[in-house]
């Protein structure tokens, strides 16, 4: 009996033990949907629909499967957390695993489902706020420190990683613009960071875009006059083959009235040979107006001189 007791003492305290490690070792959750990225003064970054800057709002699906957005709030006041109803039925609003949704908070909501009746104020913090369906329970917060520079966004380095491994909150001034992409840099191009460190102002760049330019339209214009000149020596001596006048014209370094003297001459010698030969006589057809045997100069009645 003793025994038994005392292995039912040490199975409670071994589970004593682990749920206390576990509690101790377990990481502050991030939330399925996250306020990932704002903006509070936009001057020359993203656009919406309209052609207009305005301050936005990034919300990030921070899980494996597609969720919609359809139906919950977005607020900046505490004390009124259906500020904001999202609509339902937009396609929109369905948003795929890691990935994110925009909205713009420019009061105007009657430009669309992503343009919010509400403002943010550079001039003090902004806090904000997405509740759930019901309109009480809230999902995400973030408060964005006043004094934002323009163009200048806050948020969290690595998509939807509020929280850090100790639990502290990791949301800061972002040193990129990521409206509805990764915050993060998934992969450093080498060639990009030499550019941006050693011709910030774009001027090596701008000389090499226009050597190139350059060299291609001489390397262009040496193709076509050497293609050109090759396809008139082939032309050339097509002509030769074929024997005919234009040949002896272009074998030769003779003028045009040369060459047509030359031709009129041949001419005239092909219709004369008829009447040099003796063997052969050549007829002309003559035309008159008149018939020879109707005539009156031919008839006897015409009185002798």
């Amino acid at each position: 009996m003793q025994l038994s007791m005392r292995i039912i003492k040490d199975i409670i305290f071994l589970f004593a033990t682990v749920a206390l490690l576990s509690g101790c070792s377990s990481k502050v959750k991030n939330p399925e949907w996250v306020i990932n990225e704002v903006m509070v003064v936009n001057e020359s970054s993203y656009m919406d629909g309209y052609g207009q800057r305005h301050p936005w709002i990034e919300i990030y699906n921070n899980t494996a499967k597609t969720m919609d957005l359809g139906g919950r709030f977005l607020s900046n006041d505490p004390d009124n957390p259906k500020k904001y109803a999202i609509p339902r039925g937009d396609v929109l609003t369905r948003v795929k695993p890691h990935q994110h949704a925009l909205f713009f908070a420019d009061e105007k909501p009657i430009n669309g489902t992503f343009h919010l009746n509400f403002l943010l104020d550079p001039a003090k913090e902004n806090w904000i706020g997405l509740y759930d369906n019901d309109g009480k329970t809230l999902l995400d917060e973030i408060t964005v420190p006043a004094g934002m520079l323009a163009d200048q966004t806050f948020g969290y380095n690595q998509d939807g990683f509020k929280y850090d491994e100790e639990g502290t909150h990791t949301a800061q001034i972002l040193e990129r613009v990521t409206p509805s992409s990764n915050n993060a840099i998934l992969e450093e191009n080498p060639k990009v960071k030499y550019l941006t460190e050693n011709d910030a102002d774009g001027g090596l760049l701008t000389f090499t875009s226009m050597l190139v330019v350059f060299l291609g339209l001489i390397a262009l214009y040496f193709f076509f006059k050497l293609s050109g000149n090759i396809a008139k020596n082939m032309s050339q001596r097509q002509v030769a083959k074929s024997g005919t006048l234009s040949a002896a014209r272009s074998q030769s370094h003779l003028s045009g009235e040369v060459l047509a003297a030359i031709s009129t001459a041949i001419h005239e010698l092909k219709e004369d040979q008829h009447d040099i030969e003796s063997t052969i006589l050549t007829i002309h057809q003559v035309k008159r107006n008149f018939s020879p045997w109707s005539t009156k100069r031919q008839s006897l009645r015409e009185l002798p001189r």
